[in-house]
């Protein structure tokens, strides 16, 4: 079993710090591997949690300049001086894959903390505020010895500085084997991303999503921003709908390997699990909230109605109840509310309903074709897919009821655009594009429709992505 094990300590930041140290030990499952990476958390007095620098749902939001300089190697071995390439690499990787940092070019840099040292008593703040660094990265690496690996074992250290209040937001020390380089990186990737927005980011979530393998199609799973890209299913038919659980432990989706329509209830690490292969459509899956239940479309009774449904496939109950056609149920953050796709007024529209006082309204009411809601993660918004012009796009609508309900393009002129899915943080969405060469690929955006750019680079077409949420822990 792995130890991780992590210690929550007060540093001394060129003085007394008010504060109480506060030592913590857990033990979780290993990762993959067999190995000892060890957390020491350095926090300066007061700041972490009480201030959010970055609003990640600000349609407008402009990206903050970091300055992120070369690491220090501390021993400058050859393979030490490799690994500490490669750590400020994948850092750099990491932030310029978020939509709200900016990685300033190292050309204008004042100072090389590489050489004068990477703890706050070695930084000149000027240095960097005169270049316009609103944020500053400093970081080291070290090659130890260790008998417990014939990799021998690395310690990372990392610091982010507030250049203009000139102070110490965090700092790690981060212990293991070499090849675990990468997720050290993006453990503090996403303590930088809950600092400065108050979540963790989407740096511990995966993607799951629809690509063919020789004509057929096939569910994938990857990191999230596409690497480390596996297969899941091997059906050889067609999969499609990929939906994760609230735990990413199970994954639900639609395949049409009996030859027709049944959804499938997996749990990803052995792939054991269920089948509902109720008469005629089983489509559709959503997991709710908190709870292993999930929504799905199942017409056995004649009529495309919603259910919930048990883990194990198993009806609880009814949850539309309306003519016509009802799929794509999308439960809100909450669980409180079900968004879904309904015909009931003579075109595919959206609506919402209230699963508490059962009562439904409208949301969508510009154009006559809109379905594939996604909500974001704090519930006040909704991503869809509207054809207007014979043209397809993703667009975004405030789910008040009380609020302006003019919708916002975010795709435009490339291409048809389709299945948007938030990222666990609410910063980005990803989705699918057929823009370059008419084949359909994986893209990813700002939640204001910016920065749009291809993430999955594999043969074939790529469709449906679905965001996992953040993963605190080895699945």
């Amino acid at each position: 079993m792995t130890h991780i094990c992590t210690r929550n300590h007060i540093l001394m930041n060129n003085g007394p710090v008010k504060g109480r140290p506060d030592w913590i030990y857990k033990s979780i499952k290993p990762f993959a591997i067999i190995a000892v990476l060890c957390l020491i958390l350095f926090q300066a007095s007061g700041w972490a949690g009480t201030v959010d620098y970055i609003n990640v749902n600000n349609p407008l939001l402009q990206r903050t300049p970091i300055a992120v300089p070369e690491f220090k190697s501390f021993t400058n071995t050859k393979t030490e001086r490799q690994l500490t390439n490669e750590a400020h690499n994948f850092l750099k990787e990491g932030l310029s894959f978020i939509g709200y940092l900016k990685i300033l070019n190292p050309l204008g840099f004042l100072a090389n903390p590489a050489q004068t040292g990477i703890g706050i008593q070695n930084i000149n703040f000027a240095d960097w505020t005169d270049v316009g660094a609103d944020l500053l990265i400093t970081g080291g690496l070290e090659q130890i010895a260790s008998g417990q690996s014939s990799q021998g074992s690395i310690k990372l250290q990392l610091r982010l500085f507030d250049t203009y209040n000139q102070t110490l937001l965090i700092g790690k020390i981060y212990t293991g084997p070499p090849d675990r380089l990468r997720k050290m990186i993006h453990l503090f990737c996403g303590e930088i991303s809950h600092v400065l927005t108050g979540r963790w980011g989407v740096f511990s979530s995966r993607l799951a999503f629809v690509s063919t393998v020789k004509g057929k199609k096939e569910i994938f799973i990857s990191e999230f921003d596409g690497y480390d890209t596996q297969q899941m299913t091997r059906h050889k038919s067609i999969c499609l709908s990929p939906a994760w659980s609230c735990d990413g432990k199970w994954m639900a989706y639609v395949s049409y390997a009996k030859g027709k329509p049944n959804l499938y209830i997996r749990r990803i690490k052995d792939k054991t699990g269920f089948i509902v292969d109720h008469k005629g459509l089983n489509i559709t899956p959503d997991w709710m909230p908190d709870k292993l239940q999930l929504a799905a479309t199942l017409s056995f009774s004649g009529a495309q109605e919603i259910y919930l449904l048990t883990r194990k496939g198993e009806i609880i109950k009814k949850l539309s109840d309306s003519w016509g056609i009802n799929v794509s149920p999308k439960f809100s953050p909450d669980g409180r509310q079900l968004a879904f796709v309904s015909n009931r007024t003579g075109t595919p529209q959206i609506y919402i309903k209230d699963l508490e006082s059962g009562q439904t309204r409208r949301l969508t009411f510009q154009g006559k074709y809109n379905t594939s809601p996604a909500w974001s993660p704090d519930g006040s918004k909704i991503a869809y897919v509207g054809i207007e012009k014979n043209k397809i796009n993703i667009f975004l609508i405030a789910t008040d009821a009380r609020a302006s309900r003019k919708p916002l393009q975010l795709t435009r002129g490339q291409g048809d655009n389709e299945d948007p899915s938030f990222s666990p943080d609410g910063s980005m969405i990803a989705f699918s594009s057929n823009r370059n060469n008419r084949v359909s690929k994986i893209f990813i955006m700002t939640a204001g429709g910016a920065d749009q750019r291809q993430l999955i680079f594999l043969d074939g077409a790529q469709t449906q992505p679905r965001w996992s949420g953040a993963m605190r822990s080895s699945q």
